[in-house]
């Protein structure tokens, strides 16, 4: 480990929020596992008092395998000396204050706080509306006032996404945004404006006695045209977008630091290889395909996939807490990607994937192998859609006709179909930004730090390794990622 990174954090007292999220839980997992002289660890968890808070850390943390190396290594008797410093706390990053109803122990945090660390996001492309901008925009700002009070507070390090760039192509640099800039110059974004008219929705619709799908679904829709008027795919980037505008512009003589990752994807190496937890963007597309499910999906081939290791982006933010506590009025992008020094194509992913599943192919419910095939891959949505209509949409009109005729012929199939299918547009229409993605994110600042991390002088194993150009992608993809990926489906 680079030495003296691991002294940084001795003695430190660090807030995370987000735990017990995937990103969050390695980060947690490499301090106690590097420093288990750190200070203490406060984690937010969303919970109701301190007992569930506890219980939650203790059953969706600890526990996990994640931590089986932190186990060993202590033993017993040391783990319950270092467990003394995690201090789990029930809270919520969208109410001010964190939602923090010990008035002492909030006053006690205050005082002793050094280090910030956000990580908390709804991270759903679609989500509603109303809970994307109260967690993703406006959970950012109430972190950010809570370390304004801090006395001792050093830095606030916050997690967005690369993807707040949109679908911008070319070399996409790592610079802020302006408070209320917009990604197709149409008209200015005004945050507060965003949240009046959520509101205004939110009020109306509970006027008019709808349902709480259907106020769900108007939320959702909202935040989905909000989105696209100002430019941005879909509400998750849009509403992460609009956090960091309020971050920016609020800071202060607060130090901030803004680590935006691309596709996060299982641990490369720590605390040992494969581990994950959830399917994120691509590993849904990569189970589908090797259940049989998936026979066309919509991407272009040649079209670079930006993935990274997720004990990579933890790494990465353990350097920048490092290197930047305490340089007052700095603020610092970081691109924590692959695609601008190690790129893999969707093309190389999908051979690599058809490879894997034709040598260990998944087995079906019956006990026999599930054969894949080679699959289609369509690179524009007019393409995708021909495709749909030819192959289901017809038929699926001459099933309609035959309910209609005869009704009580097969019952409910007609529907169950269809529903399918508009699931499925629905799903790709929200993936296509990132299938059919032609941006390189730029990552000059990330670089200087990995310069900055080689300069340090090494006196104790094991690495902060953040750098991309170690992936060998045939080797990670297929025995690394994909058995992690098959592992953690066969245990849920």
């Amino acid at each position: 480990m680079d030495s003296k990174c691991v002294q940084f954090f001795q003695n430190k007292t660090i807030l995370v929020t987000g735990v017990p999220g995937f990103l969050a839980k390695v980060f947690l997992e490499k301090i106690l596992r590097v420093q288990p002289d750190v200070k203490r660890l406060y984690l937010l968890l969303r919970s109701t008092d301190n007992e569930s808070a506890m219980e939650r850390f203790r059953t969706e943390v600890l526990e996990k395998d994640l931590f089986r190396v932190l186990r060993n290594d202590l033993g017993d008797a040391n783990l319950k000396i270092v467990l003394k410093k995690v201090v789990p706390i029930p809270g919520d990053i969208s109410v001010v204050n964190l939602g923090l109803k010990d008035s002492d122990l909030l006053q006690h945090m205050w005082n002793e706080i050094e280090i910030i660390v956000n990580v908390a996001a709804t991270t759903n492309f679609d989500e509603r509306y109303d809970v994307g901008l109260s967690i993703n925009t406006f959970g950012p700002l109430n972190v950010l006032n809570f370390a304004k009070k801090c006395v001792k507070g050093q830095l606030l390090l916050h997690v967005s996404t690369a993807y707040v760039c949109g679908e911008k192509p070319g070399i996409l640099p790592e610079k802020t945004f302006k408070m209320g800039e917009t990604l197709n110059s149409n008209g200015k974004l005004v945050i507060e404006t965003e949240m009046e008219l959520m509101k205004q929705k939110l009020k109306e619709l509970q006027k008019q006695e709808c349902s709480e799908e259907e106020i769900a679904q108007s939320m959702k829709d909202l935040g989905m045209s909000r989105a696209t008027l100002h430019g941005w795919p879909n509400t998750y980037v849009f509403t992460k977008s609009m956090g960091e505008m309020l971050l920016g512009n609020h800071r202060e003589n607060l130090p901030l630091v803004i680590i935006r990752p691309t596709m996060i994807t299982s641990t490369f190496s720590e605390p040992f290889p494969g581990w994950i937890e959830g399917l994120r963007t691509i590993d849904s597309v990569i189970v589908a395909y090797g259940k049989g499910r998936l026979k066309c999906f919509l991407a272009d081939s040649n079209s670079v996939l930006d993935l990274i290791p997720v004990d990579m982006v933890a790494n990465a933010m353990v350097m920048a807490v490092a290197i930047h506590a305490g340089k007052s009025g700095s603020q610092d992008v970081y691109h924590v990607g692959s695609s601008c020094k190690n790129p893999i194509t969707f093309g190389q992913l999908h051979d690599l994937a058809a490879r894997y599943f034709t040598k260990s192919p998944l087995v079906g419910r019956d006990g026999s192998p599930i054969i894949v095939s080679k699959g289609t891959i369509l690179s524009t949505m007019s393409q995708f859609s021909f495709y749909m209509t030819l192959r289901y949409k017809l038929p699926l009109q001459m099933l309609r006709l035959i309910n209609i005729v005869y009704p009580w012929w097969n019952g409910n199939k007609y529907k169950d179909i269809d529903r399918k299918i508009k699931l499925a547009m629905r799903l790709v229409d929200l993936y296509r930004p990132y299938v059919l993605f032609k941006g390189i994110f730029d990552d000059m600042n990330t670089e200087r730090m990995r310069l900055k991390r080689q300069d340090i002088n090494k006196e104790i194993s094991g690495s902060l390794e953040f750098d991309p150009k170690s992936i060998d992608w045939e080797d990670y993809i297929t025995n690394i990622h994909i058995p992690g990926l098959i592992t953690y489906v066969l245990q849920n």
